[in-house]
């Protein structure tokens, strides 16, 4: 393919739409490798598909393989799930909710989510899917961004709590947060205290850049 070629030199947009959630979304081959982005970040594949391949191997890609059941909140173009499907292998269910319907609709036209047997996609707001759930997870990816913001609810006692509690024990939550600011870096250190001896912490910070990853293991 010609584009895909091209897209070595420089990038070739080949897809574009507004979203009444996400604002702009565009689908673009870059390096030889198409990848999702809003208006002034990457979404998908590109630099957030190797940050979260980074986290997910900090937990250990033989132990997650092993694993029965994920959840992944803010799905985007899916590149995590390709990651755990393709290169993980991992093959227990995976459950992924995307409040933006666009965007499933790109993940799915462009990037094949469809394909994935062991994959359910659901349109939903994360904070209302965590209020509902019935079921238990061994690995919570949460990857929430409306373009380079986060919603306050993903740090308050709440939903960290519920979080928590869909957790199983010895199950890992990976947490993938924008820091640009000082507020951000206190918001993250306040984040990181409401966690106590039950539960494993580890923060990874300045992951491509800007990004800081957290890896929370439940021991009891």
């Amino acid at each position: 393919m010609i584009r895909k070629l091209f897209s070595y030199f420089t990038p070739v947009n080949i897809y574009k739409k507004n979203s009444s959630v996400s604002k702009t979304l565009e689908v673009t081959w870059n390096n030889g490798q198409l990848v999702l982005d809003s208006e002034n970040t990457n979404y998908s594949y590109g630099s957030l598909q190797r940050i979260l391949r980074k986290g997910l191997k900090y937990i250990g890609f033989e132990r997650i393989r092993n694993f029965e059941s994920i959840l992944v909140l803010g799905v985007a173009g899916g590149s995590v799930i390709k990651t755990l499907v393709d290169e993980i292998k991992f093959s227990g269910k995976i459950t992924g909710v995307e409040i933006d319907p666009t965007i499933i609709s790109i993940a799915k036209d462009y990037f094949q989510l469809e394909a994935i047997p062991n994959l359910e996609l659901v349109i939903d707001d994360a904070f209302e899917y965590v209020l509902k759930t019935k079921l238990t997870y061994d690995l919570i990816i949460i990857d929430i961004f409306q373009d380079t913001k986060m919603p306050n609810f993903l740090f308050e006692d709440f939903f960290i709590n519920r979080i928590n509690s869909l957790l199983n024990l010895n199950g890992f939550i990976l947490f993938n947060t924008m820091v640009i600011n000082q507020q951000q870096v206190e918001r993250n250190l306040n984040y990181k205290s409401k966690f106590n001896a039950n539960y494993s912490l580890r923060m990874y910070p300045k992951v491509e850049r800007h990004n800081e990853l957290f890896t929370i293991k439940k021991l009891a």
